[in-house]
């Protein structure tokens, strides 16, 4: 699907996940990019790109990451997001 329409925000976010699966981090992270990109994502779409870049050892991008992760799952209302995130980023502090 993706490489029919490069800009199918979904199926990027499809292929991010299997991306991780596989351990491609750096694959996974490109993909939930061009997503975020295009998408409005609740919140889930930044905690997977925070894991594929603490996997990476880019942990401040992680942080931004969760960061704009934690400011989407408030905008849709999601609270349980925002604590999650927040703990893990908090964790993230002292790395």
């Amino acid at each position: 699907m993706v490489a029919k329409n490069p800009s199918n925000a979904l199926a990027r976010f499809g292929l991010a996940n299997e991306a991780l699966k596989a351990q491609l981090y750096e694959e996974a992270a490109e993909h939930l990019r061009v997503y975020l990109d295009r998408h409005d994502d609740e919140g889930n779409g930044y905690g997977r790109l925070a894991d594929a870049l603490v996997k990476l050892g880019r942990i401040e991008d992680a942080r931004d990451a969760l960061r704009r992760g934690i400011d989407a799952s408030r905008r849709f209302g999601h609270p349980g997001m925002v604590n999650e995130f927040e703990a893990r980023l908090d964790e993230l502090e002292g790395e």
